[in-house]
């Protein structure tokens, strides 16, 4: 499992030679204009809530790619209507494939479109292919559900926003850490824009001083599970 960083919180995902795009928001994010959205391949899109910084390049790509959008039943809804493919979920519901399987899970936050439009109840996904399961928080407050996914998934890595005001903090994410039972944190959401600048070294030192890890990726980097 290879995880890609686009900057902000859009992933990319590769497993056997599937590739997954985790809420893009590239053209409109200036920290990643090292990014051209034209050449990043996608046979699956994962949503976990409708906000801009979220679901911004959502149409462009899948209309490039003719991925299939994964999320809740509202973003789906919304997006078919543009003439996009998609399969829609809800909290706790399991989309699987022959390569890896993505349950959407509780997050708690908020979830409209820019139009107004309801964009359904926020969530996160737990990522599994074969021996191999990765967390992907969303925007989220520190919340006793993460405690349920160790209840059934042994985690390799979570993925945690970090910089506070719209989602939790540093502090939390080591709380949220210790939830869901996983040392291997790969942070987002932080330094896009001025609500969500944290200093990223004391992030680091109040990680280690956890015995975690905590892994901010470059812009257009990648690590692999």
């Amino acid at each position: 499992m290879k995880i890609i960083f686009y900057g902000h919180a859009c992933f990319g995902i590769e497993i056997n030679g599937v590739n997954i795009v985790v809420d893009p928001f590239i053209t409109g994010n200036p920290l990643a204009s090292n990014i051209d959205l034209n050449t990043i391949k996608a046979d699956y899109i994962l949503v976990t809530h409708a906000h801009q910084d979220h679901i911004l390049d959502v149409e462009a790509l899948a209309k490039k790619t003719n991925a299939l959008l994964i999320s809740n039943y509202e973003i789906v809804m919304y997006f078919g209507e543009k003439g996009l493919q998609g399969h829609p979920v809800n909290h706790g519901g399991t989309f699987s494939t022959d390569n890896f399987s993505a349950k959407y899970v509780n997050a708690v936050h908020t979830s409209s479109f820019p139009d107004g439009t309801y964009g359904g109840e926020p969530g996160g996904f737990v990522v599994t292919a074969g021996n191999k399961s990765l967390y992907i928080a969303g925007d989220t407050a520190l919340t006793m559900d993460m405690k349920l996914i160790p209840m059934t998934t042994n985690l390799t890595a979570s993925i945690l926003p970090i910089g506070d005001n719209f989602t939790m903090g540093v502090d939390d994410a080591v709380i949220a850490s210790d939830f869901v039972e996983c040392n291997k944190v790969i942070g987002c959401h932080y330094n896009t824009f001025p609500p969500i600048e944290i200093d990223t070294e004391e992030a680091k030192e109040k990680f280690s001083n956890s015995q975690k890890e905590l892994i901010l990726l470059e812009i257009g980097s990648s690590i692999n599970l």
